[in-house]
């Protein structure tokens, strides 16, 4: 907004070359990137709870899969003519190595002290039933197998080898009905996301940086001068505080949108959020978490939103190992977990109404699975994980409510499931929006922010990004040679499975052959 500042205010801001809004994991990885770049830039982070990561970032908020599509099938639809589309598969693979270089780079430079306290090596898998869904499992893994990126990806139909990759997919299972099929990739990971933003931010602290918790970013000023005035309030005192900044990315998840509508650009006109909320189930049962290593993936139900594919996961958190089902979809009109039941409405404005709307009607499948989900029974929903685990007993499992989501809608009125940067014309406030696979991409995601906001030190600073994503500019899918050496300098810092080298053609059809 052009209003100015209050007097007593803007006589006390402080000026400052950054100011990053929310402690979740884009805030701590643009930070890192801005530290490594501009090591003299003075940098504020401000967090409206009193901790880190306590949204989507904390570790039970999400699967933390570390996206590299390799179980994901969402990524990989399969078209009318019956052939897999593995585009979408691609780009996020190739998007998830960034990620994986710069926190390589992090531990070589000491900036992360131990990649254990946040990574660790969890074979991903895909898993399914029923004819077509088989043949659609082998179409896909066919497509995948000779890229790169997927190097090492084993199919199978042989319930005795799929018993040694997930033995529990198999407990209880009759098999002397339908097929089953499924895809495993020794190369995946768990991601603690929380622990990450926690290990960046100490990072940045260290480095100068400064972090400012129970800070509510409540108004956005533009000044006269191009910079920005940030205001709000602290918890619990009530005491106002405000800053002068050159720059401002406004990381806040749900709140995002309402800060950037708050801000006056007009680049956020004619956006919206849709929430939607989720939950979980949790095991710690030890005869349990010890038969099953690996995050197994789904297909959604139809109607379903990619973020709801079913699945089966490994969780390390704390050092503590466990196992978590789900999503199971729900709804609120809350923007954020710790937000207000009236976030939707106070989102909604004269120029986003209509793509609202819009989106509403095209999404009624959507909505009408939203509602199965809400008046589901327990028993109802306990059948979603047998089908993964047929021998899966209620008392081992307890319910946990995961992070909330706010889908974008665009001003065509699509409902998109994804990440939108959004920024102003002359680069000086970004913001993000949307969610998965967010926090697996926070690194390439934030790299657009810097490329698109500083235009004039972008080429100056190729020389830094070399150093701390060394494929940057290039593309993996294409380099065979660079995405093997990639992937084998990641794992090796960052302690995980290195991918086998990819069968030749005979080798693999043989081993189809075998399986059917």
């Amino acid at each position: 907004m052009d209003t100015p500042l209050p007097d007593a205010l803007a006589a006390e801001a402080h000026t400052v070359d950054a100011v990053l809004i929310g402690g979740g994991i884009m805030s701590a990885t643009l930070g890192t990137l801005l530290q490594e770049l501009e090591p003299e830039w003075d940098i504020r982070i401000l967090e409206r709870l009193d901790k880190l990561s306590q949204e989507s970032s904390g570790p039970w908020n999400n699967a933390g899969t570390g996206h590299a599509a390799l179980c994901e099938l969402n990524y990989t639809p399969q078209l009318p003519d019956g052939s897999v589309d593995i585009s979408k598969a691609v780009q996020v693979n190739e998007q998830f190595q960034i990620s994986r270089q710069l926190w390589a780079h992090l531990v070589e430079t000491g900036r992360i002290p131990d990649p254990q306290a946040f990574i660790h090596a969890t074979p991903h898998m895909s898993f399914v039933w029923g004819a077509d869904n088989v043949e659609y499992l082998r179409t896909r893994h066919a497509a995948l197998a000779d890229h790169p990126l997927f190097s090492g990806m084993e199919f199978s139909e042989d319930p005795e080898v799929i018993r040694g990759w997930a033995p529990l997919l198999l407990e209880g299972r009759d098999l002397s009905g339908e097929p089953i099929a499924a895809t495993y990739s020794p190369a995946g990971t768990d991601v603690d996301f929380g622990r990450l933003t926690e290990l960046l931010t100490d990072s940045l602290v260290a480095g100068g940086a400064t972090l400012q918790l129970g800070s509510e970013v409540q108004e956005l000023w533009r000044t006269k001068r191009g910079t920005w005035y940030v205001a709000g309030r602290r918890a619990g005192t009530g005491e106002q505080f405000a800053l002068e900044a050159r720059f401002v990315f406004v990381g806040a998840g749900g709140y995002a949108l309402r800060l950037l509508q708050r801000s006056g650009i007009k680049e956020i006109r004619g956006f919206g959020g849709f929430p939607v909320s989720g939950e979980f189930l949790r095991t710690t049962e030890p005869s349990l978490v010890a038969r099953h290593q690996a995050k197994v993936y789904g297909k959604a139900a139809v109607g379903a939103p990619p973020m709801s594919v079913p699945h089966l996961d490994t969780r390390v958190v704390d050092g503590n190992v466990s196992l978590m089902f789900g999503p199971y979809a729900g709804w609120s009109p809350r923007f954020l977990k710790f937000g207000s039941f009236a976030d939707l409405f106070s989102s909604i404005r004269w120029h986003n109404i209509v793509p609202m709307l819009r989106a509403g009607l095209a999404n009624l499948g959507l909505t009408l699975y939203l509602i199965q989900q809400l008046i589901a029974r327990p028993k109802t929903k306990f059948k979603d994980l047998q089908d993964f685990f047929p021998g899966a007993e209620p008392k081992h499992w307890e319910k946990i409510t995961a992070g909330q989501r706010v889908q974008v809608i665009r001003p065509n009125g699509v409902l998109q499931f994804g990440t939108e940067v959004i920024a102003s014309s002359d680069g000086t406030i970004a913001g993000l929006l949307g969610a998965s696979p967010g926090a697996s991409t926070a690194a390439p995601i934030m790299l657009q922010v810097l490329e698109r906001c500083f235009p004039q030190r972008w080429a100056d600073w190729q020389p830094a990004l070399s150093r701390v994503v060394p494929t940057h500019g290039l593309e993996l899918g294409e380099d065979p040679q660079a995405a093997r050496a990639s992937l084998a300098r990641t794992a090796e810092i960052l302690g995980l499975a290195l991918p086998a080298e990819p069968e030749t053609a005979p080798a693999a059809r043989e081993r189809e052959t075998v399986d059917a």
